[in-house]
């Protein structure tokens, strides 16, 4: 979604942080291309307006021109001003409230109500444990009700039975009441929606709000519409009231703006976004990890909540003791790549780590994407149990049946295996004996640069239990790791040491196996 505005910011930042000082000039020449970038992305002219004004304002103070990397504390002002943009501290669904709890989902057809409503009562069911009930009020759409009658018997969540006839404020009424006898925790309300904003529309979610006196109204926008997403929300909330907004189609390709803008005009923030079809693929709104990741300075903590929520705990287990006696064979390659595949991808992964954002480009354009995961998991299939864990079986003959049985041919087999073994000895190299192995002293050496010590939280130089820390200890752990010089705009991450060539900006970075990249994977160009 950000990816245009991400690469424009860095750009402009960049030419700044390389100076040793700035002068007046040299920071409104960059706010211009800021200003420039922001209204390319569809950020509504007053929005960057101000913006851009409050930045000017703190970045030409004395203070500024007078400290010892000015070009960083202008990255600094900017960072700040967007999280403020963005709505400061991030907001979830409130139910602080006596139970059932309504929630009411407004917005134009084709947002993605229906579909949000039924991933919201997932999301509530299965990480809250409430106990939610559904109901469709959209009486004009066809099968709009037996679409989420459907969403909710594949989610397992309660939905209203469908009476044909009744108005929606009779349904909103009669839903209310079925909560409360069948000991709901909360009540979702999925509302029609028009092609436009008209008066009927208006008139029948007042009174559907009047019926059933919501404690939440959240208004799902489409992030792809640009600036008229801004009167959409100022209209909704004006004759309704919105308590808040979830933005659907945030893995779209569009430029971010509608984000950008809408907490920015009507004050009210943003709560929920969807990153994706599933019903998983919905995520809480955390202004200072978007405005991470807009300046390029990756998103840790939400990869660290991502990896507990999709990796297996008691697989992950297994895999750290195998590890540490130097064992990895093909099953565990491929048990890794499913899980890279669940956290989104080598490209889902890249965007949140800080520093990398080049690098997902160059994997992109040396063809490195997603698909390779599967070409690479269906070849590991079609091996014996035997030729999986000993991968030195496989001769030509058993390779030629193996390319037949995955659609591939020898040379990817031949590169996979390549792969494979270079991993095998890094993990030998991580595993191995004498000063506690390297794995240990590479965590030990990032310990260190964060002021945690050598042990890393206490685990003996080992790597944290990530699954079990709060997510306010992974913030602190972040903002300690920008503080030591670990997740600056195009900074890379220094501090690596115990990886070969480290990662230090990436230009040169000789992790085995990518010509410069990952362990293993294979056709990255080479700088020439």
């Amino acid at each position: 979604m950000f990816e245009n505005l991400q690469d424009r910011l860095g750009s402009i930042l960049n030419g700044l942080t390389g100076r040793g000082a700035l002068s007046e000039a040299d920071v409104s020449a960059a706010l211009r291309e800021v200003r420039r970038a922001l209204l390319e992305a569809d950020v509504a002219l007053d929005v960057v307006r101000s913006f851009t004004d409050r930045v000017r304002e703190k970045a030409v103070g004395a203070e500024i021109l007078k400290s010892i990397k000015p070009g960083q504390m202008v990255v600094k002002i900017v960072h700040d001003e967007l999280i403020e943009m963005l709505g400061g501290e991030g907001v979830g669904i409130d139910l602080h409230a006596p139970a059932p709890v309504v929630v009411m989902m407004v917005g134009l057809q084709g947002s993605g109500k229906t579909t949000t409503s039924a991933k919201i009562a997932h999301r509530l069911s299965t990480r809250d444990k409430k106990k939610v009930l559904m109901a469709s009020l959209d009486t004009r759409r066809p099968a709009a009700q037996e679409q989420l009658r459907q969403l909710g018997a594949q989610a397992n969540i309660d939905t209203l039975p469908i009476i044909s006839g009744q108005s929606p404020t009779d349904i909103a009424a009669r839903a209310v009441q079925a909560a409360k006898l069948g000991g709901h925790d909360v009540v979702i309300l999925d509302t029609a929606g028009r092609t436009h904003i008209d008066e009927p529309l208006m008139v029948e979610m007042a009174d559907i709000k009047k019926r059933s006196n919501p404690h939440e109204i959240l208004l799902v926008a489409d992030s792809l519409t640009g600036q008229d997403a801004v009167n959409l929300a100022r209209s909704f909330d004006e004759r309704v009231g919105i308590t808040g907004l979830v933005l659907t189609r945030m893995d779209g390709d569009g430029r971010g703006g509608a984000a950008l803008s809408m907490r920015a005009v009507t004050g009210k923030p943003i709560k929920l976004i969807g990153v994706g079809e599933k019903m998983s693929e919905l995520e809480e709104f955390h202004p200072r990890r978007i405005a991470d990741r807009i300046l390029g300075m990756g998103d840790i903590v939400s990869l660290v909540e991502r990896a507990s929520e999709n990796i297996d705990a008691e697989k992950a287990a297994a895999m750290a003791a195998k590890m540490a006696k130097g064992k990895f064979d093909l099953d565990d390659l491929a048990d890794q790549l499913r899980q890279m595949q669940k956290m989104g991808g080598m490209g889902g992964i890249m965007g949140m780590m800080p520093g990398m954002a080049g690098m997902k480009d160059k994997m992109a354009a040396a063809g490195l994407d997603d698909k390779l995961f599967g070409r690479q998991i269906a070849i590991i299939q079609s091996m014996t149990k035997a030729e999986r864990t000993n991968p030195d079986l496989l001769k030509h003959s058993r390779k030629k049946r193996i390319a037949a049985g995955s659609g591939t041919d020898a040379a990817a087999i031949n590169k996979l295996l390549k792969m494979h073994r270079q991993m095998a000895d890094m993990m030998k190299m991580m595993g191995g004996k004498g000063k506690g192995g390297m794995m240990k002293q590479m965590m030990g050496g990032l310990a260190g640069k964060m002021g945690l010590g050598g042990g890393m939280g206490g685990m003996g130089g080992g790597m944290p239990d990530l699954s079990n820390i709060d997510p306010r200890q992974l913030e602190a752990l972040q903002k300690q790791a920008e503080a030591a010089g670990l997740g600056k705009p195009g900074g890379g991450m220094p501090g690596l040491g115990g990886l070969p060539g480290g990662l230090s900006g990436l230009g040169g970075a000789k992790l085995p196996g990518l010509g410069g990249g990952f362990p293993g994977l294979p056709g990255l160009p080479k700088k020439k």
